[in-house]
C-alpha cells in the first residue's frame, strides 16, 4: 500500500539559508564567544609575540633572552606592548569569523559523526582562510610597530603611511603566505585539540563526560604548541614579508615563499627558517589554552542563558 502526499498549489518547500543552531547556540553567539576568546588570548600573550617578531624580522642571531634584555634596556617594559592597539582592533573581528566559520563548517562536514578528524581539519582550514582576510592588515601594522626603533607613531600613523607610501597591496603582501602557514597550523590544531579533549574525557575515571576548564586548557595547549612548532618556517617568511624595508629589514623583489626562503637560507642557513620557534611555541601553548578555555566558557554562559530563558 502506498500513501500519496499532496500539497496545495501554493505550497513551497521551506529552504533555510541560516545554519541551524549547534549546542543550542546561534551563529552570532559563536561569533561573540570567538571575539572574546581572540581578544583575551592576544592581549595576554602580546609580549611573547613581540619577542618572536624581533627575533624573526632581522638576519643574524638573537636568542629569546637577548631580545628580552634589549627591549627592557632600550625601551622599558612598555616596549613589549608596542603595537598592541593594532592587535586589539584586529583580533576580535578575526576570531569572531574564525570560530563561527569553524562551528558552521564542522556541523556541515561532520556528516553525523562529531568525532570526524577530517571534518575538524577541513573546517579549520576554512576558518583560517576567512579570518586571515580580516586580520592580516592589522597584523602588518602590529608587526611593524613591534620592530626596534619603529618609525611609526602609532596604529593610525602606521596604517596611513603604509597606504600612502606602499599602496593597499602592502597590507596583503603576506596574505597567501599567512594562509599557507595557518591552513596546516589550523588543521593540525583543531584535529589535535578535538582528539586530546576526547581522550582526556574518556580517560578520566569517574568522569561524567563533561568538559571542564582543565580539559579545554590542556587540549588547547597541546594543540597550540605542536601546531606552532610545525609551521615556524612559514611564520618566519610571513614576518620577513610584513616587515620588509623597515628598520633595516631586507626588502624583497618578489613576495613568493620560495624567494624569501632562498634569501633566508643564504643569509642564515637552514636554521634561519626555525628562528623564533621557542617564543612561538611559548606563545601558542598558553595562548591556545586561554583561547579555548575562554571560548568554551563563553559558549557555556550562552547555553545557560538559553536554557534559563526556555
Amino acid at each position: 500500500m502506498t500513501t500519496t502526499v499532496t500539497h496545495s498549489p501554493d505550497y513551497r518547500p521551506e529552504i533555510s539559508v541560516i545554519p541551524p543552531t549547534r549546542d543550542g547556540l546561534s551563529f552570532w553567539q559563536f561569533m561573540i564567544a570567538g571575539s572574546i576568546s581572540g581578544s583575551v588570548e592576544h592581549m595576554a600573550m602580546f609580549p611573547v609575540d613581540t619577542l618572536k617578531t624581533r627575533i624573526q624580522a632581522l638576519a643574524g642571531s638573537s636568542t629569546l633572552r637577548q631580545a628580552l634584555a634589549s627591549i627592557l634596556k632600550s625601551e622599558g617594559p612598555a616596549g613589549l606592548y608596542r603595537g598592541i592597539g593594532a592587535m586589539g582592533l584586529g583580533a576580535g573581528p578575526a576570531h569572531a569569523v574564525y570560530f563561527s566559520v569553524y562551528e558552521f563548517c564542522k556541523q556541515r562536514f561532520s556528516i553525523g559523526n562529531p568525532n570526524n578528524p577530517l571534518a575538524h581539519a577541513i573546517s579549520g582550514v576554512c576558518a583560517t582562510v576567512a579570518s586571515d582576510a580580516a586580520l592580516t592588515p592589522m597584523d602588518v601594522v602590529k608587526q611593524r610597530l613591534q620592530l626596534k626603533s619603529s618609525p611609526y607613531k602609532g596604529v593610525r600613523d602606521c596604517a596611513r603611511r603604509i597606504l600612502v607610501e606602499e599602496g593597499i597591496g602592502a597590507f596583503y603582501a603576506s596574505y597567501w603566505t599567512t594562509v599557507l602557514m595557518n591552513a596546516p597550523y589550523t588543521a593540525a590544531h583543531f584535529s589535535i585539540y578535538e582528539a586530546v579533549k576526547r581522550g582526556l574525557k574518556e580517560g578520566s575515571p569517574g568522569s561524567d563526560g563533561g568538559e571542564g576548564l582543565v580539559v579545554h586548557a590542556t587540549a588547547g595547549a597541546a594543540a597550540g604548541s605542536l601546531a606552532a612548532g610545525l609551521t615556524t618556517p612559514l611564520d618566519v617568511v610571513k614576518t620577513r614579508l610584513q616587515c620588509q624595508g623597515v628598520c633595516g629589514c631586507d626588502r624583497f623583489s618578489s613576495s613568493s615563499i620560495r624567494s624569501v626562503v632562498r634569501h633566508v637560507v643564504e643569509k642564515d642557513g637552514k636554521s634561519g627558517l626555525m628562528r623564533g620557534w621557542i617564543p612561538r611555541m611559548l606563545f601558542h601553548a598558553p595562548a591556545a589554552a586561554i583561547a579555548w578555555s575562554t571560548y568554551e566558557a563563553s559558549k557555556t554562559l550562552f547555553q545557560h542563558l538559553h536554557n534559563h530563558n526556555n
